[in-house]
């Protein structure tokens, strides 16, 4: 069984971070492990409060992972802090790791930071050049490319931007900002448009790290850049249309927890 790796945060109420990695990992057929960054508080509407873990233990984990189950891919995630991202890109170094997907997460969706600003500059100079392929919204993109997207002719430029800079392919995410759900992926290969399609569900919830989850089981599992965008692609449209409700209160609900419902059948 091929496996993959999650370098993340922990969100509590299940639907992103490690929690929305470990099942989606799982649900796209990969044996699922974690090294935590952060413990935070936070559910649909808003994240409640941060407590970042120290550079030595993240590197503990990390060794623990990779000196016993070696992962076929590394997802790397919420990492708020220079020293956290300086310790991965070591460690990733070190055991010359492969199949790296890097979701640059700044800011949550609900709108809090969660990526301090003085990190922005390590996590471009120590993590992108290692990675296979990055995952940007369109306001990460815009941090990443120093310009502002307001068109798929600026996410093209942008992504192009972003390639000739850190070597990476880049998956620039429309989403609202720009064009609902059509991706660009632009690598060493060229430029491909992914389109799809938009599903009106208010549980948007943890889609970014369930998106870079499912790419980096697809290429854990040998398939190439392009088919395991498509594959996710496909994953997460499937898990957003099966339109899970679980709750009960005054919030949206995550559809995160819908990876192990409908869809996964």
């Amino acid at each position: 069984m091929k496996t993959a790796l999650s370098i993340a945060g922990s969100d509590s109420s299940g639907g992103a971070g490690i929690q929305a990695d470990l099942k989606t990992m799982t649900m796209n057929g990969v044996f699922a492990m974690s090294a935590v960054t952060a413990l935070t508080a936070q559910n649909t509407t808003g994240v409640r409060g941060i407590l970042e873990v120290g550079g030595e233990f993240l590197r503990q984990q990390i060794d623990a992972v990779f000196e016993d189950i070696r992962p076929d891919a590394v997802k790397i995630g919420m990492v708020s802090s220079s020293e956290l991202i300086e310790t991965i890109a070591e460690r990733l170094l070190y055991y010359r790791a492969e199949h790296i997907v890097v979701d640059p997460v700044m800011v949550a969706t609900s709108g809090s930071r969660l990526l301090l600003p003085d990190a922005v500059g390590t996590l471009q100079e120590k993590l992108l050049p290692l990675a296979t392929v990055t995952t940007p919204n369109v306001p990460e993109a815009e941090i990443l490319a120093g310009m502002e997207i307001h068109t798929e002719a600026d996410m093209e430029e942008a992504a192009k931007r972003i390639f000739e800079s850190y070597r990476c392919a880049v998956l620039v995410k429309g989403g609202h900002h720009v064009n609902d759900a059509n991706d660009l992926l632009y690598s060493g290969d060229g430029m491909r448009w992914f389109a799809g399609k938009r599903i009106d569900n208010p549980n948007t919830h943890g889609t970014g790290c369930t998106l870079s989850s499912a790419i980096a089981a697809n290429l854990a599992k040998g398939y190439g850049l392009e088919e395991a965008v498509r594959k996710a692609k496909d994953y997460i449209s499937g898990a957003l249309a099966a339109m899970l409700d679980l709750g009960q209160g005054s919030g949206p609900m995550n559809h995160a927890f819908d990876l192990g419902g409908e869809f996964a059948k």
